[in-house]
C-alpha cells in the first residue's frame, strides 16, 4: 500500500459515505488512469436508480468508460472500498482493468478471494491485479455502522 493508493481510497470512503445518506448500502468506487488521473467515481445507488446493477463499481467504470470514449479500461486502476461481486468482477475483467485496489473483504458474495477468485481465474482473458485491505478498517466499520443502524430501525 502506497500515500495515493490511500488518498484514492478516502475518495472511494467519500463516495460511499454520500451513498449511505441516501440509504444505499455504503460502497463507494474511483477509476484512475495510467497516469494517475481520477476518471471517475461514484457510490452504490441501486435504489435510486431501481436498478441492480448500479453497484459502484460499475458506476464508476461506464463513467470511466464515456469519459474515455472506449469501454477497454487497460492500464486503469479501481479503488473500491468493499471487495467486488460477481457481476462487478466480471464487469472489470471485460473492461481489462489491470489493477484493483479494495478495501474490505466480502466473506458471503466477494468475487477476488474470499468466495470466488475471478480476477485471477486463469481460463479467462484478462487476470487483474488486485490488492485488499486498504483503508478496510475504516471501510469495514463504515458498512458494520449502516447495517447495525437498519437492524435497529
Amino acid at each position: 500500500m502506497n500515500a495515493l493508493d490511500e488518498q484514492y481510497m478516502e475518495i472511494a470512503l467519500s463516495e460511499a459515505r454520500r451513498a449511505a445518506e441516501r440509504g444505499e448500502v455504503p460502497v463507494g468506487a474511483v477509476v484512475v488512469d495510467p497516469s494517475l488521473e481520477l476518471l471517475a467515481s461514484d457510490g452504490n445507488r441501486t435504489i435510486e436508480l431501481a436498478d441492480p446493477s448500479a453497484h459502484a463499481e460499475m458506476l464508476a467504470l461506464r463513467a470511466a468508460g464515456i469519459k474515455l470514449g472506449n469501454y477497454r479500461l487497460t492500464g486503469c486502476t479501481l479503488y473500491v472500498t468493499l471487495e467486488p461481486c460477481v457481476m462487478c468482477a466480471g464487469a472489470m475483467v471485460h473492461a481489462r482493468i489491470g489493477r484493483l485496489v479494495y478495501g474490505a473483504t466480502d466473506p458471503k458474495t466477494g468475487a477476488i478471494e474470499s468466495v470466488y477468485k475471478i480476477g485471477g481465474d486463469g481460463r479467462l482473458n484478462h487476470n487483474i491485479k488486485a490488492e485488499g485491505g486498504v483503508l478496510a478498517t475504516e471501510a469495514s466499520a463504515l458498512l458494520r455502522e449502516f447495517f447495525r443502524a437498519r437492524r435497529t430501525a
